[in-house]
């Protein structure tokens, strides 16, 4: 049973039976059959599955996650085996997403902000090795991609401490029994109850905010020029700008102008590729989310990479319309509305002069080898 250190009486009652109230039922070793075309999977361990799983169901792009135990030595372990101790299993997550909507880095991004990878014992009350964090790799690739990521968080990222979210090879992985899955859906009261006390959204929201706050005191505090280098990205100078871009382009990023529809560079165009900032090369869009909104416009449904985006308020032209700004750049990208196809119901319309057209069978030589998965 899991360890809760709670603060009032009603609280332990409630995390105290959390685990016991309901029966048992039998752990089941099966593979996850795929629920679309070309979909993938992916196994992380973020602490307590309820909680695993209830952040990534709700991630646009991810199909289903399913709660069980993996990275152990004992065959078809239970619930009670593991939160034991002993077994060598940890709590973990199995992911199944579709990567034309969603990237395996994109995965990560979103892992690393829902647990606490200074945490070697446990996350949050959970204490214990089956309660640690980690990401499970299937494959070379994804060990490179995590282990670059996990780099991006120590150098980048809101935490002093060191990060030791392991990174390891995946097993077998075993599903948990039938009442753990979906848990925030079925027992929401107690799903809401433990999950308030754990502290952990509480930890998530001091990290990243206290980050946000640090990174804009430290930006502000320093000379334009190391302004203009932000998460690695290279920002010209305005001088540099000028030269470097047209003029419809410098008036789009830089003055918030709009370009002419059916008169600009990508709004029919059709290959495979991904779109970046022409300021900045920081990823934004991709032609798996581009469709013909008849507009005169590039239109998206989506970001390729949501943390590049900066919405905004914007009162011109006596009408309330929300900007979309790139975030390392500050590019005026175009804006969005609540008009587009499923299944986001979004159109991201944005000027081409903002951006710059990466073709598929380049992305490996311009640096963006990440995203070639999309067009394989």
């Amino acid at each position: 049973m899991k360890k809760i250190l709670l603060t009032s009486l009603v609280l332990a009652a409630a995390f105290l039976g959390y685990h016991q109230a309901i029966s048992m039922d039998t752990t089941m070793e099966k593979p996850m059959e795929d629920m679309v075309e070309n979909s993938r999977s992916v196994v992380f361990a973020g602490g307590c599955f309820w909680c695993t799983e209830s952040d990534f169901e709700k991630l646009d792009g991810v199909i289903e996650a399913v709660s069980g135990y993996t990275g152990g030595h004992v065959d078809k372990p239970t619930y009670k085996q593991v939160s034991s101790g002993g077994t060598g299993h940890i709590e973990a997550v199995k992911i199944v997403y579709d990567p034309s909507k969603i990237s395996y880095r994109q995965l990560l991004d979103h892992f690393w902000r829902h647990v606490d990878p200074t945490d070697a014992g446990g996350q949050f009350v959970d204490r214990g090795d089956q309660y640690r964090s980690a990401i499970f790799y299937a494959n070379d690739e994804e060990r490179q991609i995590a282990e670059a990521s996990k780099q991006d968080l120590a150098a980048s990222g809101p935490f002093e401490r060191p990060i030791v979210t392991d990174i390891l090879p995946l097993g077998t992985f075993y599903e948990a029994e039938q009442y753990h899955q979906d848990y925030y859906k079925k027992n929401p009261l107690r799903y809401k109850w433990y999950r308030s006390g754990s502290g952990r959204d509480r930890f998530l929201e001091n990290a990243w905010s206290g980050e946000k706050m640090k990174s804009e005191k430290k930006m502000a505090a320093a000379p334009m020029e190391v302004q203009n280098q932000k998460m690695g990205y290279e920002i010209p100078g305005d001088d540099e700008l000028r030269k470097k871009l047209t003029a419809m382009q410098y008036r789009v990023v830089r003055e918030d102008g709009t370009e002419p529809p059916f008169n600009n560079e990508y709004w029919d165009n059709h290959a495979a590729g991904i779109y970046v900032d022409v300021v900045s090369g920081e990823p934004l869009f991709s032609s798996t989310h581009k469709f013909d909104s008849g507009t005169g416009w590039p239109s998206f449904t989506q970001p390729l990479q949501s943390e590049n985006i900066v919405e905004k308020k914007d009162m011109s032209w006596l009408m309330v319309r929300t900007e979309v700004r790139s975030k390392h750049a500050d590019s005026h990208l175009g804006h969005v509305f609540e008009d587009g196809p499923k299944p986001t119901g979004l159109r991201y319309c944005i000027n081409s002069a903002s951006l710059r057209f990466v073709p598929a069978e380049a992305l490996e030589e311009e640096g963006y080898s990440d995203y070639r998965h999309l067009f394989q």
